[in-house]
């Protein structure tokens, strides 16, 4: 639920803050006072496009802020829930004491955004997705995406729910497969005499590959063995003169270890403390020594002597230097061309053989195709006919029962002519009434549209389960009765989500259980005009329906008639709970 909005240097608004309570809150005031920004600041905390030209003239940026209580939001759909805890989390953002969290959007003048969640910078897709499940903004241009057919397919998809979704997503899996195979067959047949030479050309390199069967790290390996070949003669003499000088030569020197072993001894039996510890260096000394000298055994022991040896280390560098010219900077770098090649090598087979099977396999991802696509029309299908049961009972409410919504699911092309990666259906909805079935837009007058995309939105957010509901100006092109009917089904629907609307009626504002209104005042600063937000008592709302039934504020008349319609409102409400 969002608990309080505030706005800073938005459009005309300097600085205002409107407090949100459950239930229906509307917005009303005159026209040029900000209603629309108010709105405005709603989509930038729903992650919006951040225009710089909503910034208020004179001003360096501007600000909004949206605290929202999510400890009212135990009726959110379960998975809604755990995907915004596991959002949180992953963003390091705590919960206030009470429950709450601040969203909070930054427009600057230059056109930078900057988001923040919780007092933590985010990404404004992270506050887009932490509001999805919350937050819902339905104002005019909503209205009109609604007459495009691709989105009143997404809608009747919308409404059927985890059967749609799952349906839809195993159909777009087969529909990718068997998109990718007739890609691949199509290469194959299409362009035959160019794929064979290629197959020729990777098979070519794959057998000079192949051949020398080259492994990783085999150059560095070749190398050091070049090297050691190379200098073995010099390195036989460094090594073997210090392992004589270490362990004697067997003549008359006497070895280095022996004479460190007698000096230790020597000293060990001197007696004296001081010489022991310096003995005990020294017999320290005497096992590196030794340990030194076995060493150089073992290496004097390695050392090549054949010259056939560096023969044929410097073959088989010359060899793998034939492949890195031709295949790759490095040995690993032939390996990893030898392994795409392989698996372009089965792409471009242009064998009878190879392209049967390619052709078996279309074939069979065309009738899984086929199949999903069935499965997915008749979800869409009996969601089209829930969707159009229940808006046209919702449009009965709003004085239209002579109407009826229809969802029509037909096939986009014969098989699989038509098929797209959203399925295999045409999806439209159309109005019965008087004038016979018509698509939406065509044959409705602009209060008729009204309803009938109020009756679909109030719908479709009965399956989004709690959270907030934003209004804007849905009751355009509606007056008198039908306009009463529009407040009696926002206040309905507001006693399962927090509904706010901006209306220009004063019978939908009279259903209002908080009525906030926009006022506006003339200044002297540079743009001339400055916006607020305040919230109106009983007294004050009498003053502002009559204003807004026809200017007639200071007219006992006009009073009388707010105070009319105020009560006949809140009778509707009480009787409305009392039937339930």
């Amino acid at each position: 639920m969002l608990s309080e909005l505030r706005i800073s240097g938005l459009g005309v608004i300097d600085e205002a803050v409107a407090e949100f309570a459950p239930g229906l809150s509307v917005l009303t005031g005159e026209t040029g006072a900000g209603k629309t920004m108010v709105v405005t600041g709603l989509r930038l905390l729903a992650g919006g496009r951040a225009d710089p030209g909503r910034v208020r003239r004179g001003e360096d940026k501007a600000v909004v802020e949206g605290r929202f209580d999510l400890a009212a939001a135990a009726t959110m759909d379960t998975g809604d829930r755990r995907e915004l805890d596991e959002l949180l989390e992953d963003a390091d953002v705590e919960l206030d004491e009470d429950g709450s969290v601040i969203a909070a959007r930054r427009v600057a003048a230059d056109g930078r955004s900057r988001a923040r969640l919780g007092g933590r910078s985010v990404p404004a897709g992270t506050l887009a997705r932490f509001c999805a499940p919350i937050l819902a903004v339905h104002g005019q241009n909503d209205q009109l995406r609604l007459l495009r057919p691709d989105r009143q397919r997404d809608a009747v998809d919308a409404h059927g729910g985890e059967a749609t979704r799952t349906a839809l997503k195993a159909y777009r899996d087969a529909y990718r497969s068997w998109r990718e195979a007739e890609r691949s067959l199509a290469e194959r047949t299409g362009r035959a005499r160019e794929l064979a030479r290629e197959a020729d050309l990777l098979r070519h390199g794959l057998d000079e590959i192949d051949a020398l069967d080259p492994r990783p790290g085999e150059e560095d390996e070749l190398d050091a063995v070049i090297r050691r070949l190379t200098d073995s003669e010099e390195l036989r003499e460094v090594a073997g003169q210090a392992h004589t000088a270490l362990t004697g030569d067997g003549e008359a020197a006497e070895p280095v270890v022996g004479v460190l072993d007698h000096l230790r001894h020597r000293l060990a039996g001197a007696g004296d403390p001081a010489l022991d510890a310096i003995a005990t260096s020294l017999g320290e000394a005497v096992t590196a020594v030794g340990d030194a000298a076995t060493e150089l055994g073992l290496y004097l022991a390695e050392l090549p002597e054949d010259a056939a040896d560096l023969d044929s280390a410097l073959e088989r560098r010359h060899e793998l230097k034939t492949l890195t010219r031709k295949y790759g900077a490095d040995v690993e770098d032939v390996i990893a061309w030898a392994e795409r090649a392989r698996a372009r090598l089965a792409e471009v087979d242009t064998s009878d053989s190879a392209v049967a099977e390619l052709r078996a396999a279309t074939d069979r991802l065309a009738a899984e195709v086929a199949a999903r696509g069935a499965e997915l029309t008749a979800a869409r299908r009996a969601a089209g006919d829930d969707l159009a049961t229940r808006v046209t009972a919702e449009l009965a409410e709003l004085s239209m029962g002579g109407a009826g919504l229809v969802a029509r699911v037909t096939p986009a092309g014969e098989g699989l002519a038509g098929a797209t990666e959203s399925g295999l259906d045409d999806v439209e909805l159309a109005l019965d009434g008087p004038a016979g079935l018509v698509p939406l837009g065509k044959g409705a007058s602009g209060g008729e549209l009204s309803r009938v995309m109020l009756a679909l939105e109030v719908v479709l957010a009965e399956r989004s389960g709690g959270g907030t509901l934003v209004f804007d100006e849905v009751d355009a092109g509606v007056g008198g009765r039908a306009a009463l009917s529009i407040g009696r089904r926002l206040a309905t629907l507001a006693r399962t989500h927090q509904v706010i609307a901006v209306t220009h009626l004063a019978q939908v504002a009279a259903y209002a259980d908080t009525h906030l209104v926009v006022h506006k005042s003339v200044d002297g600063g540079e743009d001339g005009v400055v916006s607020g937000v305040r919230t109106l008592g009983n007294g004050d709302r009498v003053t502002e329906l009559a204003r807004m039934l026809a200017g007639m504020e200071d007219t006992d008349t006009g009073l009388a008639h707010a105070e009319e319609l105020l009560a006949r409102a809140r009778s509707d409400k009480s009787q409305a709970q009392v039937e339930d």
